[in-house]
């Protein structure tokens, strides 16, 4: 499969085809820090999910874009009640180098709606969750739809209580045509992607490096 990575250069032409400058947008995409507390883990979520047989992938870091808001609710529901979007769950483990789970890691998630906006004044699609003591979350939400210059994506920040902040993106193994234009994509933030009677399920784990 052919992989696109982030360059500047491809940084500013996404920014252009999104009508944000160049300037503005490489000044605000440098990672925000999370201000979320560390309670400790979330109550159990019984996902079941059996973490991979090996852990040494290093998950790739991407901008956060102009679109982060910090101070997302804490919830697991995304859904909005006039929502035309298709039903999407993400779920999956946040694990060490050595697939010890990471219990009460953050997951901050934040993405366009069924329209390819982002709610810049409120915080419709977004929202934060604790991992597990199993190191799982799950997030129910839509899925986003492309907009000008970028394929379909999920934005992600994840840190652990004594990990750095990884900030990331997302995205959909079946925008092949979409996610080769893109030139932030990169092939190793795909999700595992099926279908479901209630609509899609994504899987991701994430791998945060030691302190």
């Amino acid at each position: 499969m052919w992989k696109r990575k982030y360059s500047r250069r491809g940084a500013l032409i996404a920014a252009a085809a999104a009508g944000v400058t160049g300037l503005s947008w490489l000044a605000r995409s440098r990672a925000t820090l999370l201000d979320y507390p560390f309670p400790g883990p979330a109550a159990d979520r019984s996902l079941g999910l059996a973490p991979p047989l090996a852990c040494t992938r290093a998950i790739p870091e991407l901008t956060e874009g102009p679109f982060y808001t910090p101070g997302t609710p804490l919830r697991t529901n995304l859904r909005e009640p006039d929502t035309s979007g298709r039903p999407l769950v993400v779920q999956g483990l946040v694990l060490a180098p050595d697939c010890r789970p990471i219990a009460g890691a953050v997951v901050d998630v934040w993405h366009a709606d069924e329209n390819g906006r982002y709610d810049n004044s409120g915080f419709r699609y977004r929202g934060h969750q604790y991992t597990d003591a199993a190191g799982a979350f799950r997030f129910e939400t839509i899925r986003p739809i492309r907009y000008r210059g970028r394929t379909p994506h999920i934005h992600v920040k994840v840190q652990g209580p004594s990990t750095p902040l990884l900030t990331t993106q997302l995205y959909f193994p079946d925008m092949a045509g979409e996610n080769a234009r893109d030139w932030i994509y990169h092939d190793d933030l795909l999700m595992d992607l099926s279908r479901t009677p209630q609509g899609w399920l994504g899987r991701f784990d994430f791998v945060l490096a030691p302190a």
